[in-house]
């Protein structure tokens, strides 16, 4: 009887520590590290430098790139890496102003808390690098994960640029051979809240070099883009086969009419010799960006709620806009699955 009970209890053990969250601090840098222990991931999220997954490892391999060796060099220059997000707009605005619930709204350069691209375009919205909130950090049989919180009200100069105010709360959960990336927006304003929002994840596969991967792109159409790289409002058909090389080929495109599956998720994914990386978007992400530029070992599949530049092109009637109802909330998640690592 005592042989069974010690059995017993070494097992619960075995299970209570298959996953684990943990608080960390790395060069002086609070993170958040969630591991499988049995399928040996871990996935490493920094709070302070806008809640970013900033490293995802399999089996000891990377999957996010990153230009950076360590987490200081991060901090002393933040940049594109891991798996950033973008509000309160995705990508482009066309210009310093933008429309929401049909009125027009200016932005404001002197408050400097937003980047402009190489045409002098509002980009990648205002809370990229912004420091997030922990506010759970559980694990158990079934996962690990960490929610986060940014108040983005309590901001006045936020709030001077896009004067709706919210909640965003985001779970990074590891589960199943997975990471569920879950984001929630709370409408506190009495107006319906335009929604752009996305995120802008690197994936590479390491045993392969970038010329020789494959790509899946589940699309229909392609968003025809001006030389400044925003919705010219047209769009054409687009068909690729199952499987795409990369050799030769720079991918900056934007893509809409996703072909998802029949719980409505649609699968991007990038594969080397055996390693793969899949990105599955929930059906409130109905668009893509594709960014594979040449020379560069990463590609970005990037779930977003609306084309580049939708506050303006829904003005105009053009593509639709997704809203938050007053009071109200969004809810919605993508996954990444890796493989054959």
């Amino acid at each position: 009887m005592r042989a069974v009970i010690l059995l017993l209890s070494t097992l619960t053990m075995f299970a209570a520590s298959k996953y684990s969250a943990v608080r960390v601090m790395t060069e002086g840098i609070e993170e958040v590290v969630l591991r499988d222990e049995v399928r040996q991931h871990e996935v490493r999220m920094v709070p302070s430098l806008g809640n970013n997954s900033h490293s995802y490892k399999v089996k000891g391999e990377e999957i996010f790139w990153s230009p950076y060796k360590t987490l200081s060099e991060f901090k002393a220059k933040p940049a594109n890496l891991g798996n950033p997000f973008l509000a309160p707009w995705a990508n482009r605005i066309d210009s310093q102003t933008y429309f929401a619930n049909g009125k027009k709204y200016q932005l404001n350069p002197e408050l400097g808390n937003y980047r402009s691209d190489g045409f002098k375009q509002p980009i990648h919205g205002l809370i990229m690098y912004a420091p997030w909130k922990v506010i759970r950090v559980e694990a158990n049989d079934d996962g690990a994960w960490v929610t986060s919180r940014l108040e983005f009200w309590r901001e006045p100069a936020w709030m001077a640029q896009f004067p709706f105010a919210h909640n965003l709360e985001m779970t990074y959960r590891l589960s199943n051979g997975e990471l569920e990336v879950q984001t929630t927006v709370e409408n506190l304003s009495n107006q319906p809240m335009p929604l752009s929002l996305g995120y802008h994840p690197y994936f590479q596969v390491n045993d392969a070099p970038r010329d020789q991967w494959q790509v899946h792109l589940p699309v229909k159409s392609k968003v025809l883009l001006s030389p400044s790289l925003t919705p010219t409002g047209e769009k054409q058909a687009a068909s690729f086969p199952a499987a795409v090389s990369l050799s030769g080929i720079a991918l900056d495109d934007v893509y809409t009419d996703l072909t998802p599956d029949q719980q409505g998720q649609t699968e991007f994914w990038v594969q080397g010799k055996l390693q793969k990386v899949s990105v599955v978007y929930g059906p409130k992400y109905p668009v893509a960006v594709v960014y594979a530029p040449p020379g560069r070992s990463f590609i970005c599949f990037e779930p977003m709620t609306g084309v580049t530049n939708v506050f303006n092109l829904a003005q105009q009637g053009k593509f639709p806009l997704q809203s938050v109802a007053a009071g109200g909330s969004w809810r919605e998640s993508f996954r990444i699955r890796p493989s054959g690592f």
